[in-house]
Protein backbone atom coordinates (compact mmCIF):
# COMPACT_ATOMS: atom_id res chain seq x y z
CA UNK A 1 0.00 0.00 0.00
CA UNK A 2 2.57 2.31 0.45
CA UNK A 3 6.24 2.67 -0.31
CA UNK A 4 8.08 0.79 2.65
CA UNK A 5 10.34 -0.81 0.71
CA UNK A 6 12.15 0.01 -3.07
CA UNK A 7 11.05 -3.23 -4.76
CA UNK A 8 7.80 -2.70 -3.32
CA UNK A 9 6.98 1.07 -3.80
CA UNK A 10 3.58 1.12 -5.29
CA UNK A 11 2.66 3.91 -7.49
CA UNK A 12 -0.37 3.91 -10.23
CA UNK A 13 2.03 2.69 -13.00
CA UNK A 14 3.28 -0.35 -11.16
CA UNK A 15 2.60 -3.51 -12.75
CA UNK A 16 0.22 -5.91 -10.82
CA UNK A 17 2.41 -9.13 -9.25
CA UNK A 18 1.64 -12.48 -7.77
CA UNK A 19 0.79 -12.33 -4.24
CA UNK A 20 -0.09 -8.57 -4.26
CA UNK A 21 -3.63 -7.15 -2.95
CA UNK A 22 -5.98 -5.02 -4.99
CA UNK A 23 -9.26 -3.65 -4.82
CA UNK A 24 -11.53 -5.41 -7.09
CA UNK A 25 -14.24 -2.97 -8.15
CA UNK A 26 -17.50 -3.59 -9.48
CA UNK A 27 -18.81 -0.66 -8.69
CA UNK A 28 -18.78 1.99 -5.93
CA UNK A 29 -21.51 0.52 -3.36
CA UNK A 30 -19.56 -3.01 -4.46
CA UNK A 31 -15.77 -3.71 -4.18
CA UNK A 32 -13.56 -6.42 -2.36
CA UNK A 33 -10.20 -6.59 -1.60
CA UNK A 34 -8.60 -9.81 -3.11
CA UNK A 35 -4.89 -11.25 -2.71
CA UNK A 36 -3.29 -11.77 -6.20
CA UNK A 37 -2.67 -15.35 -6.72
CA UNK A 38 -1.84 -17.45 -9.82
CA UNK A 39 -3.37 -20.17 -10.36
CA UNK A 40 -7.08 -19.12 -8.33
CA UNK A 41 -9.64 -17.57 -9.93
CA UNK A 42 -12.61 -14.75 -8.63
CA UNK A 43 -16.09 -15.56 -9.31
CA UNK A 44 -18.80 -12.77 -9.45
CA UNK A 45 -22.02 -12.05 -10.98
CA UNK A 46 -19.89 -10.92 -14.05
CA UNK A 47 -18.44 -13.80 -14.41
CA UNK A 48 -15.13 -15.87 -13.66
CA UNK A 49 -11.82 -13.55 -13.65
CA UNK A 50 -8.39 -15.56 -13.50
CA UNK A 51 -5.68 -14.16 -11.37
CA UNK A 52 -2.97 -15.30 -13.96
CA UNK A 53 -4.94 -12.68 -16.60
CA UNK A 54 -4.08 -9.64 -13.87
CA UNK A 55 -0.95 -10.16 -13.54
CA UNK A 56 1.46 -7.89 -15.24
CA UNK A 57 -1.33 -5.03 -15.87
CA UNK A 58 -1.09 -1.83 -14.33
CA UNK A 59 -3.71 -1.23 -11.62
CA UNK A 60 -6.52 0.43 -12.74
CA UNK A 61 -6.90 -1.59 -15.88
CA UNK A 62 -10.50 -3.04 -16.71
CA UNK A 63 -10.40 -7.12 -17.14
CA UNK A 64 -12.78 -9.19 -18.63
CA UNK A 65 -14.01 -12.66 -17.56
CA UNK A 66 -15.04 -16.08 -19.81
CA UNK A 67 -18.77 -14.02 -20.06
CA UNK A 68 -17.49 -10.94 -20.70
CA UNK A 69 -18.23 -9.05 -17.98
CA UNK A 70 -15.61 -6.91 -16.58
CA UNK A 71 -13.97 -5.45 -13.08
CA UNK A 72 -11.54 -2.76 -12.10
CA UNK A 73 -8.49 -3.89 -10.52
CA UNK A 74 -7.60 -1.06 -8.21
CA UNK A 75 -4.68 0.12 -6.07
CA UNK A 76 -5.18 -0.42 -2.01
CA UNK A 77 -5.30 2.99 -0.99
CA UNK A 78 -6.11 3.65 2.45
CA UNK A 79 -9.58 5.49 1.14
CA UNK A 80 -10.58 2.25 -0.68
CA UNK A 81 -9.30 0.04 2.37
CA UNK A 82 -11.61 1.76 4.70
CA UNK A 83 -14.36 1.07 2.34
CA UNK A 84 -13.51 -2.44 1.82
CA UNK A 85 -12.46 -3.83 5.23
CA UNK A 86 -13.90 -6.05 8.08
CA UNK A 87 -15.42 -4.23 10.69
CA UNK A 88 -14.40 -5.64 14.05
CA UNK A 89 -15.62 -1.74 15.69
CA UNK A 90 -17.36 1.27 14.39
CA UNK A 91 -14.67 3.01 12.13
CA UNK A 92 -13.80 6.19 11.26
CA UNK A 93 -14.49 7.39 7.48
CA UNK A 94 -12.62 9.86 5.02
CA UNK A 95 -14.50 12.71 6.01
CA UNK A 96 -13.32 12.21 10.04
CA UNK A 97 -9.89 11.01 8.93
CA UNK A 98 -8.60 13.55 6.66
CA UNK A 99 -10.22 16.37 8.95
CA UNK A 100 -7.64 13.99 12.33
CA UNK A 101 -4.67 13.76 10.30
CA UNK A 102 -4.81 17.52 9.26
CA UNK A 103 -5.50 19.00 12.56
CA UNK A 104 -3.24 16.63 14.32
CA UNK A 105 -0.65 18.35 11.81
CA UNK A 106 0.33 14.31 10.80
CA UNK A 107 3.70 15.02 8.20
CA UNK A 108 6.16 12.84 7.36
CA UNK A 109 8.47 11.45 10.01
CA UNK A 110 6.31 12.13 13.07
CA UNK A 111 5.58 9.45 15.77
CA UNK A 112 1.73 9.07 16.60
CA UNK A 113 0.38 6.83 19.16
CA UNK A 114 -3.23 5.82 19.00
CA UNK A 115 -5.91 4.18 21.05
CA UNK A 116 -7.81 2.02 20.97
CA UNK A 117 -7.05 0.30 17.25
CA UNK A 118 -10.67 -1.03 16.31
CA UNK A 119 -10.72 -2.30 13.10
CA UNK A 120 -7.41 -0.52 11.98
CA UNK A 121 -9.21 1.92 9.55
CA UNK A 122 -7.81 5.61 11.12
CA UNK A 123 -4.41 3.32 11.38
CA UNK A 124 -4.00 2.81 7.75
CA UNK A 125 -3.60 6.30 6.68
CA UNK A 126 -1.99 7.35 10.05
CA UNK A 127 1.03 5.06 8.86
CA UNK A 128 0.50 6.79 4.73
CA UNK A 129 0.84 10.29 6.73
CA UNK A 130 4.04 9.43 8.55
CA UNK A 131 5.25 7.30 5.93
CA UNK A 132 8.51 6.80 4.96
CA UNK A 133 10.60 7.49 7.96
CA UNK A 134 7.55 8.07 10.95
CA UNK A 135 5.74 5.34 12.96
CA UNK A 136 2.11 4.40 14.37
CA UNK A 137 2.19 2.85 17.57
CA UNK A 138 -1.40 1.76 18.26
CA UNK A 139 -2.99 -0.04 21.30
CA UNK A 140 -6.29 -2.01 21.88
CA UNK A 141 -7.56 -3.89 25.38
CA UNK A 142 -8.74 -6.52 23.05
CA UNK A 143 -5.79 -9.22 22.44
CA UNK A 144 -8.28 -10.43 19.68
CA UNK A 145 -8.46 -7.65 18.17
CA UNK A 146 -5.38 -6.31 17.76
CA UNK A 147 -4.19 -9.73 16.40
CA UNK A 148 -7.06 -9.23 13.35
CA UNK A 149 -4.98 -5.85 13.03
CA UNK A 150 -1.52 -6.85 12.85
CA UNK A 151 -2.81 -9.37 10.43
CA UNK A 152 -4.16 -6.97 8.39
CA UNK A 153 -1.27 -4.34 8.16
CA UNK A 154 0.95 -7.31 7.13
CA UNK A 155 -1.33 -7.63 4.15
CA UNK A 156 -1.71 -4.12 3.08
CA UNK A 157 2.17 -3.89 3.46
CA UNK A 158 2.30 -1.46 6.28
CA UNK A 159 4.12 -3.98 9.24
CA UNK A 160 7.08 -1.63 9.18
CA UNK A 161 5.33 1.39 9.90
CA UNK A 162 2.55 0.23 12.39
CA UNK A 163 2.93 -1.73 15.88
CA UNK A 164 -0.28 -3.02 17.21
CA UNK A 165 0.43 -3.82 21.47
CA UNK A 166 -2.29 -5.27 23.68
CA UNK A 167 -2.63 -2.64 26.36
CA UNK A 168 -5.23 -1.12 28.32
CA UNK A 169 -4.52 2.95 27.87
CA UNK A 170 -7.69 4.33 29.55
CA UNK A 171 -6.40 1.98 33.06
CA UNK A 172 -2.95 2.25 32.88
CA UNK A 173 -1.33 4.95 30.53
CA UNK A 174 0.89 5.02 27.79
CA UNK A 175 4.08 3.47 28.49
CA UNK A 176 6.74 5.56 30.14
CA UNK A 177 8.90 4.68 26.95
CA UNK A 178 7.24 7.48 24.98
CA UNK A 179 7.92 10.23 27.16
CA UNK A 180 7.85 13.45 25.46
CA UNK A 181 8.83 11.81 22.44
CA UNK A 182 5.42 11.92 20.53
CA UNK A 183 4.37 14.18 18.46
CA UNK A 184 0.62 13.28 17.89
CA UNK A 185 -1.86 11.24 20.05
CA UNK A 186 -5.50 9.80 19.10
CA UNK A 187 -8.09 8.57 21.60
CA UNK A 188 -10.76 6.43 20.78
CA UNK A 189 -12.08 5.84 24.33
CA UNK A 190 -15.39 5.59 26.33
CA UNK A 191 -13.36 7.53 28.78
CA UNK A 192 -10.83 9.98 27.47
CA UNK A 193 -10.80 12.02 29.89
CA UNK A 194 -8.73 9.05 31.98
CA UNK A 195 -5.96 9.41 29.94
CA UNK A 196 -5.59 13.04 29.37
CA UNK A 197 -2.65 13.31 32.29
CA UNK A 198 -0.70 9.96 30.03
CA UNK A 199 -1.29 12.26 27.26
CA UNK A 200 0.08 15.38 28.40
CA UNK A 201 3.17 13.08 29.95
CA UNK A 202 3.99 11.47 25.84
CA UNK A 203 3.72 14.47 23.45
CA UNK A 204 6.17 16.74 22.82
CA UNK A 205 6.08 20.68 23.50
CA UNK A 206 3.08 22.40 21.49
CA UNK A 207 2.27 18.33 20.20
CA UNK A 208 -1.46 18.04 19.42
CA UNK A 209 -4.18 15.70 20.77
CA UNK A 210 -7.18 14.47 19.39
CA UNK A 211 -10.11 12.45 21.28
CA UNK A 212 -13.36 10.66 19.06
CA UNK A 213 -16.56 10.32 21.08
CA UNK A 214 -20.45 9.65 19.77
CA UNK A 215 -21.64 11.62 22.95
CA UNK A 216 -21.64 15.70 23.85
CA UNK A 217 -21.55 14.24 27.64
CA UNK A 218 -18.02 12.27 26.55
CA UNK A 219 -16.97 15.99 24.91
CA UNK A 220 -18.01 18.06 27.82
CA UNK A 221 -15.82 15.93 30.63
CA UNK A 222 -12.81 15.69 28.10
CA UNK A 223 -12.52 19.04 27.37
CA UNK A 224 -12.89 20.10 31.04
CA UNK A 225 -10.12 17.52 32.07
CA UNK A 226 -8.01 19.51 28.87
CA UNK A 227 -8.04 22.52 30.51
CA UNK A 228 -5.28 21.97 33.39
CA UNK A 229 -2.57 20.72 30.38
CA UNK A 230 -3.73 21.58 27.66
CA UNK A 231 -4.38 24.70 25.20
CA UNK A 232 -6.08 25.72 22.00
CA UNK A 233 -9.35 23.36 23.15
CA UNK A 234 -11.82 23.22 20.00
CA UNK A 235 -14.57 20.62 19.57
CA UNK A 236 -15.93 19.33 15.67
CA UNK A 237 -18.73 18.09 14.32
CA UNK A 238 -17.84 16.76 9.95
CA UNK A 239 -21.00 16.08 8.55
CA UNK A 240 -20.37 15.10 4.49
CA UNK A 241 -23.70 15.03 1.87
CA UNK A 242 -22.93 13.64 -1.22
CA UNK A 243 -24.78 14.61 -4.30
CA UNK A 244 -25.98 12.25 -7.49
CA UNK A 245 -25.34 14.45 -10.65
CA UNK A 246 -26.79 12.94 -13.77
CA UNK A 247 -28.30 13.59 -17.44
CA UNK A 248 -32.60 13.25 -17.45
CA UNK A 249 -34.93 13.72 -19.74
CA UNK A 250 -37.89 16.18 -19.25
CA UNK A 251 -40.99 16.24 -21.36
CA UNK A 252 -41.11 20.34 -22.75
CA UNK A 253 -44.46 21.90 -22.79
CA UNK A 254 -46.07 21.86 -26.47
CA UNK A 255 -47.95 25.20 -26.89
CA UNK A 256 -50.44 26.52 -29.40
CA UNK A 257 -49.68 29.38 -31.69
CA UNK A 258 -51.60 32.36 -28.94
CA UNK A 259 -49.18 30.49 -26.64
CA UNK A 260 -51.60 29.04 -25.10
CA UNK A 261 -50.80 25.29 -23.63
CA UNK A 262 -52.55 22.72 -26.25
CA UNK A 263 -54.94 20.39 -25.02
CA UNK A 264 -55.08 17.96 -27.83
CA UNK A 265 -54.90 14.34 -26.10
CA UNK A 266 -51.55 12.52 -25.91
CA UNK A 267 -50.94 8.73 -24.73
CA UNK A 268 -47.97 7.94 -22.63
CA UNK A 269 -45.05 6.22 -24.07
CA UNK A 270 -42.51 4.18 -22.18
CA UNK A 271 -38.62 5.12 -23.18
CA UNK A 272 -35.85 2.94 -23.36
CA UNK A 273 -34.86 4.24 -19.66
CA UNK A 274 -37.82 3.32 -17.76
CA UNK A 275 -39.08 7.00 -18.08
CA UNK A 276 -42.78 8.25 -19.55
CA UNK A 277 -42.99 11.03 -21.84
CA UNK A 278 -46.04 12.30 -24.33
CA UNK A 279 -46.19 10.81 -27.46
CA UNK A 280 -45.62 13.29 -29.67
CA UNK A 281 -44.37 16.00 -27.53
CA UNK A 282 -40.26 17.23 -27.97
CA UNK A 283 -38.30 16.12 -24.77
CA UNK A 284 -35.64 18.10 -23.65
CA UNK A 285 -32.25 16.77 -21.73
CA UNK A 286 -31.16 18.27 -18.29
CA UNK A 287 -28.42 17.37 -15.69
CA UNK A 288 -29.71 17.24 -12.51
CA UNK A 289 -28.67 17.30 -9.16
CA UNK A 290 -29.99 15.81 -5.41
CA UNK A 291 -28.63 14.98 -2.32
CA UNK A 292 -27.83 11.01 -1.92
CA UNK A 293 -30.76 9.94 0.09
CA UNK A 294 -27.94 7.46 2.02
CA UNK A 295 -25.80 10.53 3.02
CA UNK A 296 -23.91 9.49 6.75
CA UNK A 297 -25.08 12.06 9.59
CA UNK A 298 -23.68 11.81 13.21
CA UNK A 299 -20.62 9.63 13.51
CA UNK A 300 -18.79 11.76 16.57
CA UNK A 301 -17.20 14.77 17.64
CA UNK A 302 -13.92 15.50 17.31
CA UNK A 303 -11.92 17.46 20.27
CA UNK A 304 -8.33 18.69 19.32
CA UNK A 305 -6.00 20.42 21.57
CA UNK A 306 -2.51 21.67 22.21
CA UNK A 307 -0.45 20.35 25.02
CA UNK A 308 0.80 23.54 26.95
CA UNK A 309 4.57 24.70 26.42
CA UNK A 310 6.01 24.56 29.91
CA UNK A 311 9.15 27.29 30.49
Amino acid sequence: MLACHPAKKLSFNRSISDGDLVIVYEKHESMKAVTVCEGSVLQNRFGVFKHSDWIGKQFGSKVFSSKGGFVYLLAPTPELWTLVLNHRTQILYIADISFVITYLEVLPGCVVLESGTGSGSLTTSLARAVAPSGHVNTFDFHEQRAESARADFERTGLSSLVTVKVRDIQGEGFPDDFTGMVDSVFLDLPQPWLTIPSAAKVLRHDGTLCSFSPCIEQVQRTCETLRTRFTDIRTFEVLLRTYEVREERMQSLSEDGDGSNGSVHRKRRQCSDGSYVLSGSPSISSVMARPCGEARGHTGYLTFARVKCVS
